[in-house]
């Protein structure tokens, strides 16, 4: 809500009407300052924490381009991760490459035939894997499917003809939907081989 317009001796409620001060509880004011520094304040850091992962981004990529240069070779893409420690040890910078994974129509194929293999298993005595099947395919709140769980059926070694047709579809429907970058720095624990994480989020700090 735009407060430049709010003439002197006045502050505008949540209902945007102005409100003379003397009508305003004093604790209501204090409320008010106290809030507005304090969002000026996170303002500052959003802007500088922007700006310092521009800064990382940047100088990362051009020193790893400067480092290829070196060795004659050409880079391509962004996949992949980055560590870069110091001389001593002391800190370590990584660049770490997530990618956005969702699944395909086909993941309806492979349910069907885990369905099947389930179904003719519930008669013998293999409820373990029956209890990880049921939770690789739950979703969350938000219908969303845990793609770790389903991809992790995977290492289940399963003979069974439609199990293994089913991983394969499992495979075939991963698709990756975007990638995203994420800088962690590190400082080492005195002289051990053990490094710690440099908070750079408010949660964590």
């Amino acid at each position: 809500m735009d407060q430049t317009t709010v003439p002197a001796g006045y502050m505008r409620n949540a209902q945007g009407h102005l409100v003379p001060l003397e009508l305003v509880k004093p604790i209501d004011q204090e409320r008010d300052r106290l809030v507005r520094e304090l969002v000026a304040l996170a303002k500052d850091l959003n802007a500088r924490l922007v700006a310092g992962k521009s800064k990382m981004f940047g100088d990362v990529a051009a020193f790893v381009e400067l480092s290829a240069e070196q060795y004659g070779v050409k880079r391509g893409g962004t996949k992949g991760n980055i560590t870069l420690p110091t001389y001593d040890g002391a800190f370590k910078l990584q660049i770490a490459t997530a990618e956005n994974v969702t699944f395909d129509e086909r993941l309806q194929a492979a349910k069907t035939l885990i369905d099947e293999c389930i179904n003719e298993w519930a008669k013998g005595s293999r409820p373990e894997i029956m209890v990880l099947v049921q939770q690789a395919f739950q979703t969350d709140k938000e219908g969303n499917l845990n793609v770790g769980r389903i991809l992790g059926l995977r290492r289940l070694e399963i003979a069974d003809p439609r199990w293994q047709e089913a991983m394969k579809a499992i495979s075939e429907s991963v698709q990756v939907i975007g990638t995203k970058q994420y800088v962690r720095l590190y400082e080492r624990v005195g002289d051990s081989d053990r490094y710690v994480p440099i908070a750079l989020d408010m949660v964590a700090v």
